[in-house]
């Protein structure tokens, strides 16, 4: 087409038509510039395309994070349970309730002095900030809920590393200064494994004396039971936003095939 458009202004040219001449030429550049349009819109669309699918497989990524962080909730929570309920059951025992079974007793404190860190798995919401890419997240909701669930984990971990210092000050130090613990973990490590691991060892009063006497072991009961119960509520809240991402990330992703 442009070569025709270029005989017939040559021979407009000839003629020395020049009015004709100017239509045919504007019209020429009329579509050289639709032709570059066209073509600056389908560069754009397809990047447009390959940014959505960027986004998708970092939705996905997201979500699987989630998943694993939920899993990870569910056991954290679990345990901290068991530590309050065991703290409970052993300051009633420092306010004078008799001690009907020594072996119950021991696996309620040692729950408590053993306890674990809880880490969310966030690498890639990690990624999309170190590498600047948290804007291909197009939906306002999933980035926002992101970033709020990223601050209660921060806010939760500041909890986790002051009641880390009570438990050292309250726990450690006076166990480790004034009992053998190995009779103690012997016995913890037999009766979780079902014989498997550890020893059988007999656990009697006098293994225990000055226990209840000590008010920084007592102390440190009270805490657990202070500590954890807001912490607990923070990771209830934590996994309510993970499953609400999931919902929202799902709704996203609708029409693609999970890996």
């Amino acid at each position: 087409m442009i070569r025709m458009f270029r005989n017939i202004r040559r021979q407009l040219a000839a003629e020395n038509k020049v009015a004709r001449y100017l239509r045919y030429a504007i019209c020429e550049i009329i579509l050289v510039v639709i032709g570059i349009l066209i073509a600056l819109q389908i560069n754009n669309l397809n990047d447009k395309a390959k940014e959505r699918q960027k986004e998708l497989h970092y939705l996905g990524n997201i979500k699987t994070d989630l998943q694993m962080t939920i899993a990870e909730i569910d056991r954290t929570l679990a345990i901290r349970l068991q530590c309050i309920e065991g703290a409970e059951a052993i300051l009633r025992h420092f306010e004078g309730e008799p001690v009907a079974d020594w072996e119950t007793f021991n696996a309620q404190g040692i729950i408590n002095y053993s306890w674990q860190k809880f880490y969310q798995n966030n690498n890639t919401f990690q990624e999309l900030i170190n590498s600047g890419n948290l804007a291909l997240i197009s939906s306002d909701s999933i980035k926002n809920t992101l970033m709020d669930m990223e601050a209660l984990y921060v806010k939760l971990k500041s909890e986790e590393d002051h009641f880390r210092y009570d438990t050292e000050k309250l726990f450690y130090e006076p166990l480790y200064e004034s009992y053998d613990l190995y009779p103690w973990t012997q016995n913890f490590a037999y009766r979780v494994s079902g014989g498997q691991a550890g020893t059988d060892v007999k656990l009697v009063p006098e293994m225990f004396e000055g226990f209840f006497q000590n008010n920084k072991i007592k102390n440190g009961f009270v805490m657990v039971v202070l500590m954890l119960g807001p912490m607990n509520s923070m990771m209830e809240q934590m996994k309510q936003q993970a499953q609400t991402l999931i919902r929202l990330i799902d709704q996203e992703r609708v029409g693609v095939s999970e890996p």
